[in-house]
């Protein structure tokens, strides 16, 4: 490739806020996977946020962007899959396949979607060190043409819309706004844009640990788990194998804490056949199903009896689990493990993805 930047480039990143700053552009904060893309004539390249290829598990998006780009251009953006009410990040994660055979079909049964929100380089040209302001604009004029599954994410300036977009927008499957200074130039790797997420908490029930990698007498992670009640989404790891679900995990104690939480929690280990996830024993899965990105990361777990509440802050579901691993907040004595359900959790209103793309 012959182009202004050389990938892999390391997209540009956010810093949290607690609430929506003035002064600056909004835009809807996408939950797929982060991607700059590269064309320069029949070569596409596409890479993640970690700079790893992507390319050869979407092959539907290297052709949408040979029909939809300029023949020399860098474009960061998010793939995205759209599914039945809203973004399905699970659909999105299946695609990071080693067979061919799969990638393809399944580009056919779930395709993807690029959402473009900056542009990099535009011919010869390298727009990074331009505001914001001014590259918004040429990538508007850029893909003025463009078509589904290529499409520019919205932005407003209005800060009273942005405030209606973080609430109306996550019924959708968005997780809250990204805000961009008029003047902010491109800066790889750096956290100069702000996000602002949709921040709760929940009860929920501790269920296991994992040991820490790099300490035998120290947890590395805590498994969390709610009953099944009437308000709980369809999960392949939770109705099909009993009434715990598995939602997700929390890690982030400092050392110290780590190893008396291993000595603490000695009490409650109880052998896989008296515990509700002893169905993950016997099918050798993590009751999360397995990481897409490392299938041999060894995801096994010590089981606990489940009898202590832990709440935690999270963002949003995303099917039936926790979508980004939630923060520990406090343990509850006071709570009832049985009590702690779905029908807890706030659900924000489906709103349609079609409608996101056109406001």
């Amino acid at each position: 490739m012959q182009l202004p930047l050389t990938p892999p480039v390391a997209p540009m990143l956010a810093k949290p806020a607690a609430t929506i700053p003035p002064g600056h552009f909004y835009e809807p904060k996408w939950d797929g996977f982060r991607s700059i893309v590269f064309r320069d004539g029949d070569e596409v390249e596409i890479g993640s946020r970690k700079e790893r290829p992507m390319t050869r598990y979407f092959p539907e998006i290297v052709e949408a962007v040979k029909a939809n780009f300029p023949s020399r251009a860098i474009i960061d953006g998010e793939i995205v899959i759209a599914g039945e009410g809203g973004l399905d990040f699970w659909a999105l994660q299946q695609r990071i396949h080693p067979a061919a055979s799969r990638v393809t079909r399944l580009a056919g049964e779930t395709p993807a979607s690029f959402i473009a929100f900056d542009l990099l380089a535009l011919g010869d040209e390298d727009l990074t060190g331009e505001p914001f302001a001014q590259r918004r604009a040429r990538l508007e004029a850029t893909l003025a043409d463009a078509a589904p599954p290529v499409y520019v994410t919205p932005i407003t300036a209005d800060e009273a819309t942005a405030h209606a977009w973080f609430e109306r927008f996550e019924g959708a499957g968005l997780d809250g706004l990204i805000a961009k200074h008029p003047d902010l130039t491109y800066q790889p790797d750096k956290r100069v844009m702000t996000k602002v997420k949709h921040v709760r908490t929940a009860d929920c029930v501790l269920a296991g640990y994992r040991v820490h990698k790099r300490a035998e007498d120290a947890i590395g992670s805590l498994l969390l788990g709610l009953y099944i009640d009437e308000a709980a989404p369809p999960s392949p790891w939770s109705s099909e194998y009993g009434r715990l679900a598995s939602v997700g995990v929390i890690g982030a104690f400092p050392m110290a804490r780590r190893r008396a939480l291993f000595a603490e929690l000695q009490p409650l280990v109880v052998d896989f056949a008296e515990h509700p996830w002893h169905w993950a024993a016997e099918l050798a899965v993590a009751p999360e199903g397995g990481s897409r990105w490392n299938p041999k990361k060894d995801l096994s777990f010590v089981p606990l009896r489940p009898e202590r509440v832990v709440e935690v802050r999270y963002d949003y579901l995303e099917g039936a689990r926790f979508r980004h691993p939630p923060q520990f907040v406090r343990w509850r004595p006071d709570r009832d493990p049985q009590t702690c359900g779905y029908a807890q959790l706030d659900r924000p209103e489906p709103f349609d993805l079609m409608d996101v793309l056109s406001a």
